[in-house]
């Protein structure tokens, strides 16, 4: 999954369970945080002290961990997401944070562990949709067929050929 892929499911999950979009600051925390970045280096990067981005760093996490039931740190951030989502994350470049999988993929259908609210269910599908097109994505580039993408995926036909 690509970091701008990455940071809307995670601005999804966040949406869903707070009604509130990240912020600017919010979004350079998780990406700086996959980067093994400090938060001094963050804040440069978003403009404000070290101070306040760790601060904002620290409540981001607690949110997360409050989304998705499970202790999230900044140790790990991306081994959370990537089993929330269930997906490999990727940085661009050409380089992968989970470079030690080569030639593997999950094609599990097994969804984010998100506490969904019953009035947030238009956010919650597109959640998952997202996450069917980065897997559909993913199979296709491995070169399978549409067929075997619906068998792996458990999905209609119809549906995998809508991505």
């Amino acid at each position: 999954m690509q970091v701008h892929e990455l940071l809307q499911f995670v601005d999804d999950a966040v949406y869903l369970k707070t009604g509130k979009h990240l912020n600017d600051l919010q979004r350079g925390v998780i990406e700086g945080t996959l980067k093994h970045q400090t938060y001094s280096d963050i804040a440069d990067i978003c403009g404000c002290s070290a101070g306040h981005a760790k601060d904002i760093g620290y409540e981001l996490l607690q949110m997360l961990s409050n989304i998705f039931d499970e202790p999230v740190d900044k140790g790990n951030l991306k081994s959370v997401l990537e089993r929330q989502g269930n997906v490999n994350i990727s940085l661009g470049d050409n380089s992968r944070i989970n470079s030690n999988i080569v030639g593997c993929i999950n094609v599990s259908s097994k969804q984010p562990k998100i506490k969904s609210n019953k009035n947030n269910s238009d956010i919650y599908n597109s959640l998952q949709r997202s996450n069917n097109q980065a897997k559909i994505d993913k199979l296709r580039q491995f070169g399978l067929n549409d067929e075997q993408i619906a068998e792996a995926l458990d999905l209609p036909l119809e549906v995998v050929k809508q991505f």
